[in-house]
């Protein structure tokens, strides 16, 4: 398995570097990793991050549509804000899936750490969908979640994937820097 897990995350470095690019070909890429990952996480009994790559897989169709659809409005991938009241909604809805998710994952599965999967889950479902509404929010919560993954894989003993979030943490402050960065020349070519 750690050879599938190594290509896994490999696929999961040249994704992360095409968003923050907001290259549209981080999709095709997104499609093979998640669904490479996900049977490597059924077989750490992980199961919400299992579960999370069925997800990703949806949300990476939503988001190619979403993002292709901006890059042939505006001639690239416009990056957005949330207003205040969505990022509290948003912190709302986290904190409260985040219970609900770990107590299912406690209570019926024999996952591994139930909650602290679950909380990474959770708010991996968040970056996403952000994501692919570009919302430059969504590397903040990528950062926390590339923070808290880090010891439970290695925890769990998947040293790719170990490695793997720490290349993603600096990915995710790049990505940060650089969505921040198109904000403002977005922001500049709309005033002139």
């Amino acid at each position: 398995m750690n050879m599938v897990e190594a290509l896994a995350a490999a696929l999961v470095i040249v994704n992360v570097a095409l968003v923050a690019a907001r290259s549209v070909w981080n999709y095709p890429v997104a499609l093979a990793a998640v669904a490479i990952y996900g049977w490597v996480f059924v077989g750490a009994n992980l199961y919400s991050d299992a579960l999370l790559q069925g997800f990703f897989f949806a949300a990476n169709l939503y988001g190619w549509a979403n993002w292709a659809r901006s890059r042939a409005d505006a001639g690239e991938v416009v990056v957005e804000r949330l207003d205040p009241a969505t990022r509290v909604t948003w912190l709302g809805g986290g904190i409260v899936a985040c219970l609900v998710w770990g107590t299912l994952m406690h209570r019926y599965t024999d996952a591994s750490y139930p909650w602290w999967d679950g909380g990474i889950a959770i708010a991996s479902v968040a970056a996403q969908v952000m994501q692919a509404r570009r919302a430059i929010e969504s590397w903040w919560v990528w950062i926390a979640v590339d923070v808290a993954s880090v010891p439970l894989y290695a925890a769990k003993g998947l040293m790719f994937t170990t490695g793997l979030y720490l290349v993603l943490l600096g990915l995710s402050i790049w990505g940060l820097i650089d969505w921040r960065r198109a904000r403002g020349r977005q922001g500049r070519m709309a005033l002139a």
